[in-house]
């Protein structure tokens, strides 16, 4: 085995999850920071261990790394499937000119995130939204409006904007239903098991799609990438769905189509801002349904997030690819 390597955590878990961590890392020496993120999302300062890293594993500052924080690390492992802040032309080439890895928790979270958004795409389809807020209501029984606005899926048309893990796994859910499934790349392979379209002529499929699934990252140009141009170029009665990141979406024409009938429903797993305030009109805009941002969710995600993390370390002490590596 390699010479044991300093790993470094801000990573807030639970007690039985770090427990498998402190085993796990084993031989080599966990660092652990005084003060921990409590959620995955979240970042927390560095300490004066930072300096000692050669691994980190959490949410570390890009511009601590950067500005030579520490000076030994080779491999960084976040815990979230997302890396905004990381992807950014200087911190590419700072990875590429120091030889750094970047790896993330998107095997952790495509599972969870697949079974939610084929959650609302099937409780939309057979009006259990809608059902549940009359229960919640005034108690109506509308049986032949339910019935007539309830639909099968087979034979429906799904976009799934940014094919990775999540889209991968969400077509196999869905491919049972009969559905066609066409993923939107910027560059396909070739190789997917799905139809594939180029993002430059994904355009040309929404007046057909059914449904069309949001799981782009944020970046410089995907801010807004859903708007007014797009809305308007959807299928009437389409519905859409994000659960990749909140200000992809430009969100007052997202209320336009709603308004407007263009859209007959929306799911939002994400938001811009998080939390949404309690007075934002999303809450209240017709058919739009909002998660507090609980797609990855599952009671086992501290566990599932350490044992991704230590199967990477046997790789990296085998000499073998690191899941998930994204530089």
């Amino acid at each position: 085995m390699p010479e044991p390597l300093r790993i470094w955590s801000n990573a807030g878990f639970p007690e039985p999850a770090m427990e498998i961590l402190r085993a796990g890392a084993q031989p080599h020496p966990l660092l652990l920071a005084a003060e921990r993120a409590s959620s995955v999302l979240r970042s927390s300062p560095t300490d004066a261990q930072f300096a000692e890293a050669e691994v980190v594993f959490g949410q570390p500052d890009p511009a601590a790394i950067m500005g030579g924080g520490a000076p030994r690390l080779r491999w960084v492992h976040l815990t979230t499937a997302g890396y905004t802040r990381y992807d950014r032309p200087d911190f590419r080439a700072f990875c590429a000119g120091n030889n750094l890895a970047l790896t993330t928790s998107s095997h952790v979270f495509n599972e969870p995130c697949a079974q939610h958004l084929a959650a609302m795409i099937l409780a939309l389809a057979r009006q259990l939204p809608q059902s549940l807020r009359g229960q919640w209501g005034e108690r109506p029984w509308p049986y032949h409006e339910r019935r007539l606005a309830s639909r099968l899926l087979g034979g429906e048309t799904a976009l799934l904007y940014g094919y990775g893990a999540i889209a991968e796994r969400l077509a196999e859910i869905l491919a049972p239903l009969g559905m066609r499934l066409v993923g939107v790349r910027r560059r396909p392979r070739g190789d997917e098991p799905i139809e594939m379209v180029a993002e430059a002529q994904a355009d040309e499929m929404l007046p057909v799609a059914d449904h069309v699934v949001n799981i782009l990252p944020e970046s410089p140009e995907t801010i807004r990438y859903f708007g007014a141009e797009r809305f308007a170029r959807m299928k009437a009665g389409a519905r859409f769905y994000n659960i990749g990141r909140g200000p992809t979406v430009d969100q007052d024409a997202l209320l336009a189509a709603l308004a407007s009938g263009r859209l007959d429903a929306a799911y939002l797993d994400v938001t811009d801002p998080e939390p949404l305030p309690p007075e934002h009109p999303l809450w209240a805009a017709p058919n739009c349904f909002v998660c507090p941002h609980t797609g990855g969710g599952h009671a086992n995600e501290a566990e599932r997030l350490v044992r991704h993390f230590l199967a990477n370390l046997r790789a990296w002490e085998a000499g073998r690819p690191l899941a998930d590596r994204v530089m």
